[in-house]
């Protein structure tokens, strides 16, 4: 079992409580992967490797053993996210994959490339948007989906579970992998290019020009 947490303070100080808030709820002593999480803002990104920031606490949990691997996570803005991945000692980095990705840039094109140049892992996320992706009258379900993350540039996928059909769903797309080639790709992206902009809610207003 592979387990990891996230915070999404910028201090050193808040980072660590919440390190050790996650220790007690989930009965652990160290972790996989802690992520710094959610970074929006290139002030946020500053202030967090300035002394006392969150980026220390991350690296003394690294440097001491709690937890083996340090990421950063960001939906909000390509741009930031890839300043981060730039500038920090990460080990991975939680992106969102899927068709309106492609389709904008940024976080496939610009962040992914950069953490692959240093040999960290990608790690999608927003794989159905939250359930707002599907499109069944249009063919695009939960399993075309997956198909089309894992044809990307990433290392895995994590797609969100309601339901032990849900998992059986997931299970049965891992098991039966085929990447999706070039003119399946443009397929499915047709279906989304009009409606692209607005299918990135997650992301922030400048995030989406």
């Amino acid at each position: 079992m592979f387990q990891a947490s996230k915070s999404a303070q910028c201090t050193r100080d808040g980072a660590l409580r919440d390190l050790e808030r996650t220790f007690r709820r989930m009965g652990l002593s160290r972790l996989d992967l802690w992520q710094m999480h959610d970074v929006r803002t290139m002030e946020e990104l500053d202030a967090m490797e300035k002394p006392g920031g969150a980026l220390h606490a991350f690296l003394e949990a690294k440097a001491s053993g709690l937890t083996a691997h340090i990421g950063v996570t960001g939906h909000h803005d390509p741009r930031v996210l890839t300043e981060a991945v730039a500038r920090w000692p990460l080990d991975a980095v939680l992106l969102p994959v899927n068709p309106v990705e492609v389709l904008l840039g940024g976080f496939l094109d610009e962040t992914a490339s950069v953490a692959a140049h240093k040999g960290m892992a990608v790690i999608g996320m927003k794989v159905l948007g939250a359930g707002q992706h599907l499109a069944p009258d249009a063919g695009i379900g939960a399993e075309t989906l997956i198909r089309f993350a894992l044809s990307q540039p990433v290392t895995l996928v994590v797609v969100g579970c309601h339901s032990a059909h849900h998992v059986r769903t997931l299970a049965s797309c891992a098991r039966s992998f085929q990447p999706m080639d070039p003119k399946e790709q443009s397929a499915v992206l047709e279906v989304f290019r009009p409606y692209a902009k607005r299918l990135a809610f997650y992301r922030g207003p400048l995030g989406r020009s």
